[in-house]
């Protein structure tokens, strides 16, 4: 699949409690068109230990609906077993999104 490897070494390079978005893996990509794209890479995550697609969250700090591992309720649980504080299923971009990019 078309940016895979790019899509994982990059989640291996988000710091322990710490989040990313879609678009901001898509403008590392070079297009912040391919969110989308991204999406579909994390869902087929087959080595969810190793790239911690669970870091992952949409534009408004929103967990994944369909998170492909157990659900938005167990992506809470490793973001805050991370570090990350999730309130309402939704995390504070202001003081949690990574800005090394």
């Amino acid at each position: 699949m078309k940016y895979q490897k790019e899509v994982y070494e990059f989640l291996t390079t988000i710091p322990k409690g710490k989040v990313v978005t879609y678009q901001d893996i898509a403008i590392y990509l070079g297009n912040k068109n391919l969110s989308r794209v991204v999406g579909n890479v994390l869902h087929k995550n087959d080595k969810p230990l190793i790239y911690p697609c669970f870091k992952v969250v949409n534009s408004k700090g929103e967990l994944a609906e369909n998170f492909a591992f157990g659900g938005k309720e167990n992506q809470k649980k490793l973001l805050e077993e991370d570090g990350v504080v999730v309130e309402d299923f939704k995390v504070d971009l202001t003081k949690f999104r990574w800005t090394g990019l």
